[in-house]
């Protein structure tokens, strides 16, 4: 990282900033194509979950090539200056790397599909049912985090 006095290596505070983020974009490459997808996913443990219909770019590339670049950042704020080239932006945010694996079995489908919905309802995995023909037709992909790296800016 260029300005190192903005780089976040504290892991405890690049997990938090990814539990409170809402968004996860993920980048893919289709042979010499960029691609890249706001998602919804869950962390935990080193892993990011997220899910996908079973057929679509996404999947295609992934099947090709799995290693993916990620990004989320959070506490977004426009700072505004008299000089338009003194305008800035505070946020937090958290990049990585890693490569992207489908989960196959219904429980580990299961228990990804839980890490996400516990992010975003903030209940408990207990209270989560799924029918087994939704855990059957939904791609879930767990992606095995390998580099990450946090920034902070105006902070």
């Amino acid at each position: 990282m260029r300005r190192n006095d903005k780089e976040i290596k504290d892991l405890g505070i690049i997990e938090e900033i990814l539990k409170e983020a809402q968004v996860c974009r993920i980048a893919l490459c289709d042979i010499d194509k960029p691609y890249i997808i706001p998602m919804n996913f869950g962390f935990k443990d080193n892993y990011l979950y997220i899910h996908s219909a079973s057929e679509g770019r996404k999947i295609d590339i992934i099947n090709k090539n799995n290693n993916i670049c990620f990004e989320v950042d959070i506490k977004e704020e426009i700072i505004k200056a008299e000089d338009a080239c003194n305008w800035g932006m505070k946020y937090y945010s958290v990049i990585g790397s890693g490569k992207a694996h489908f989960i196959e079995d219904i429980k580990g489908k299961k228990e990804a599909l839980d890490i996400i919905m516990q992010k975003y309802s903030g209940n408990n995995a207990s209270e989560f049912k799924y029918s087994l023909q939704s855990l059957k037709k939904t791609v879930v992909i767990k992606i095995n985090i390998t580099e990450i790296t946090g920034k902070k800016s105006g902070y």
